[in-house]
């Protein structure tokens, strides 16, 4: 039996319409998401905007030998500029961060009295060698000054360096470790500089011909990407004073093979992971302040020149070579006439050849729109920035409120570069000095080198820098009183970060003064009054009267 071979339909989609005739309606492929918003090549704003992200070798460090130079110049040029990085390095590091050691004394089994009486000595011992200039190794600098030099330096290059040295000991000095900064433009590939250009992207990646590994623009890195080691160049890769010394590099190994820390520092803030170079702080407004700064000085000549009150002198025959109004003048304010010099200026006179004419120019100019149009572009980059105008420009015009609001912002900016900063620089710093000092046996740590546990247990500390700005000091008080009073703080963290000072030191010299007030009869007042502070309840929970 024969069966009846079936037609088959070619197959359709299923959301292709189909007219009443039959025909099929073939449709358009639409594209969908970003594709018609963000990232659509068709709209006409968006039609030539086609950047291309690459590797951060590609998109930073290719780049970092202009935006290093032009971040420096607006730094020394633009007022914008140098306040952003001033400001910064004022509320981040101020006259530098301060120690102040916390041993995990459970950990240690110690009681906290004995950890409380070992971080005083140990306290005291740093003092020694951090406020010494024999810490630098160029002899220059305490080591409270280099944290200024330091944090500048990374923010206008992007990273800075420490390398750490030991060097014998010095009368009053009995500690070796010595620390030597270092610019961002020293550390560079070996045999590879640039000044005025980018680098090639052909001279970002060398080789190291004895191990294989590869050097990213200065930073030797092993094939899981790990760095091993620094390149520091002995000269700066442009130095007209120093043109004479041959280039060498010195190859610096990141860490001791034997104890395992650091013998130099980076100090740097990666974006982007493979990130081995920093980018300076005013990279993404460098335009914008270099227009800011070119319409400011645009203005400023407009305005001088407005003011200047000139006058030409026309000659419609030749003279005897004498200025006019002679006897207008002094003898020591009579000038010779000379038909190619001029001048603008307040109250000049100058004159014109015969046969020359002035056209006078429309000096008036409108500066009613300077004002707004920078203050908004400025705002701009203080977003970029994360400091607010009002802190930016020191402009605290508004109410209390709005500028406490403006200072807060700018704070929890400051704190983030001060926890990083603390993190590259001085914690790294601090136990490195420790490591020498319980050596030496200036410092007793027992299982401080056999033990790694023990060893970060006694390292352990905290740094404190200047506080946010106080509008209102009496509530800054209450406010740090109440966060003592309730658990949310410390009486040592609110004395470092209030007034840069010790609240140990501190009550030790109250009780000296009081005990001197007593002995001569001066009256001591012990309690203030005030709305916030006579509703905190005393210890024995009686509330104040």
């Amino acid at each position: 039996m024969k069966h009846k071979k079936r037609n088959r339909q070619k197959a359709r989609l299923p959301t292709a319409p189909i007219q009443p005739s039959g025909t099929v309606i073939t449709r358009q492929i639409i594209n969908t998401g970003y594709s018609e918003h963000g990232a659509s090549y068709t709209k006409g704003s968006l039609a030539g905007w086609r950047p291309i992200r690459s590797s951060p070798q590609s998109d930073i460090d290719v780049n970092l030998s202009t935006l290093r130079a032009r971040s420096a110049d607006l730094v020394m040029s633009a007022p914008v500029a140098s306040s952003a990085i001033n400001t910064s390095r004022t509320n981040v590091i101020g006259a530098g961060l301060q120690l102040s050691p916390k041993p995990k004394y459970k950990l240690l089994g110690m009681t906290a009295a004995e950890a409380e009486e070992w971080a005083k000595a140990v306290k005291e011992e740093f003092e020694l060698w951090a406020t010494s200039k024999f810490c630098d190794a160029l002899r220059k600098n305490n080591w409270y000054d280099m944290q200024d030099i330091a944090y500048i330096c990374y923010m206008i290059d992007g990273d800075s360096f420490a390398v750490f040295k030991y060097r014998p000991p010095v009368p009053g000095m009995p500690y070796s470790l010595r620390i030597q900064l270092i610019e961002a433009s020293r550390v560079c590939n070996p045999n590879v500089q640039s000044v005025f250009d980018a680098i090639s992207p052909y001279d970002m990646t060398v080789r190291n011909l004895d191990n294989g590994n590869r050097i990213i623009n200065g930073v030797e890195v092993d094939d899981d990407g790990a760095v091993v080691a620094y390149w520091v160049c002995n000269r700066y890769p442009y130095d007209p004073t120093n043109m004479s010394t041959l280039s060498q590099w010195q190859r610096v190994e990141a860490f001791g093979p034997l104890t395992g820390q650091p013998n130099i520092l980076q100090i740097c803030h990666d974006e982007r992971p493979e990130q081995y170079r920093g980018v300076p702080y005013l990279a993404p407004v460098l335009e914008v302040i270099k227009q800011v700064g070119r319409y400011t000085d645009a203005e400023l000549t407009a305005a001088i020149i407005k003011s200047f009150f000139s006058l030409f002198f026309k000659e419609q025959f030749v003279s005897n070579g004498q200025f006019p109004l002679q006897p207008v003048f002094g003898q020591h304010e009579r000038i010779i006439l000379d038909p190619n010099a001029f001048e603008l200026g307040p109250a000049t006179l100058n004159v014109l050849p015969p046969g020359y004419d002035v056209t006078s120019v429309d000096a008036q100019r409108s500066l009613s729109t300077f004002e707004p149009f920078t203050r908004e572009l400025i705002k701009q980059v203080g977003a970029t920035l994360e400091q607010p105008y009002e802190v930016l420009m020191k402009a605290f015009n508004s109410s209390y409120s709005a500028s406490r609001a403006a200072l807060l912002q700018a704070w929890a900016a400051f704190k983030t570069r001060r926890v990083w900063f603390s993190r590259d620089f001085c914690q790294p710093c601090y136990e490195i000095w420790l490591a020498e000092s319980v050596a030496i046996g200036r410092i007793k740590a027992p299982g401080f080198f056999t033990d790694p546990l023990k060893r970060k247990a006694w390292s352990n500390a905290e740094w404190y820098g200047p506080v946010m700005g106080v509008l209102d000091p009496v509530k800054d008080a209450e406010g740090a009183a109440l966060r003592v009073l309730y658990g949310f703080s410390t009486r040592e963290k609110e004395a470092a970060e209030m007034t840069g000072t010790s609240w140990n030191e501190n009550v030790e010299r109250l009780a000296i003064e009081q005990q001197t007030m007593k002995s001569l009869e001066i009256p001591i007042v012990t309690t203030t009054v005030s709305k916030t502070t006579q509703a905190i309840p005393e210890e024995g929970g009686n509330q104040k009267q």
